[in-house]
């Protein structure tokens, strides 16, 4: 049995097929994508993209890779790219920055989405003014009752040493929270940008469906006047061919009534003459 379910399932997982996605991007398309989003991104001076900017976007990427219908870009597909694009760029920037140099990564687009929005570029934005790095605080040593000049030179070396020690790691910690803050800066920035484009689109998807939703409701007015409007005809139509065949009726009924009239006097005038043709006789 054990070798019988090994035959078969090879043959199982060959049969199976792997869904293809419509919306599959090829690197060549993503690249293209990347470029007309990040010109239109610089000259909104790295701000959000509207609707009109995506489709422009769209635009130009269909004029060189929507040649069929199933790459053909709307959008809402680009700004779903751009979005994963994003996300896979994060990654790998949180890996570059565990590793502490040691990690590079093989990622095509990560050179230039490290250009559009690295954390060099949040570094430059003037969002919040930059810390001051703390001054060295140099204590005077009280002055000694009797000391050689051996011990006044080892002692001023120890002090010197210590101070420095205490600087740099005063200073490596500024730098560290300087960064740090400025990591965080940037991604509740990229979190509030990643917002704001949801609410927009939000917006801008409610305001289409209630135009949409107008167009039906007139479309149904303009649909249901036209049937009313059949109707009152039609009705009309049937009142004058049944008042014309109630006005036939009555000609044919009021001619049969007299047709009855003459054929009853016909026979009254034939019963009067037959008596006095008998006495004549």
């Amino acid at each position: 049995m054990g070798d019988l379910t090994d035959s078969l399932t090879p043959s199982s997982a060959n049969s199976r097929q792997v869904p293809i996605r419509e919306d599959c991007w090829s690197e060549d398309a993503t690249s293209t994508l990347i470029d007309a989003w990040g010109r239109r991104f610089l000259d909104l001076n790295r701000g959000n993209l509207r609707q009109k900017d995506w489709q422009d976007v769209a635009d130009s990427v269909n004029s060189l890779h929507g040649l069929t219908k199933k790459t053909h870009r709307t959008d809402v597909q680009c700004k779903n790219r751009i979005d994963t694009v994003k996300k896979k760029y994060k990654t790998e920037r949180a890996r570059v920055a565990a590793s502490h140099g040691s990690f590079v990564s093989s990622w095509p687009f990560y050179a230039r989405l490290d250009e559009l929005i690295g954390p060099t570029v949040s570094m430059k934005k003037p969002s919040s003014p930059p810390m001051a790095l703390p001054l060295p605080f140099r204590k005077t040593p009280p002055p000694a009752v009797a000391a050689t000049p051996a011990v006044v030179a080892v002692s001023q070396k120890r002090t010197a040493a210590a101070m420095d020690d205490g600087y740099f790691r005063r200073n490596y910690s500024a730098i560290a929270a300087a960064a740090a803050a400025a990591a965080l800066t940037e991604e509740e920035e990229d979190d509030e940008e990643e917002e704001e484009e949801r609410v927009s689109d939000d917006e801008e998807a409610e305001g289409e469906g209630m135009s949409r939703l107008a167009r039906a409701i007139k479309r149904f007015g303009e649909v249901y006047e036209r049937v009313e409007a059949e109707k009152v005809r039609l009705m009309v139509e049937l009142e004058k061919q049944r008042m014309q065949f109630a006005k036939d009726l009555e000609v044919q009924r009021m001619h049969m009534f007299m047709e009855t009239q003459v054929q009853l006097e016909r026979i009254k005038r034939g019963k009067k003459s037959n008596p006095s043709e008998r006495i004549r006789a």
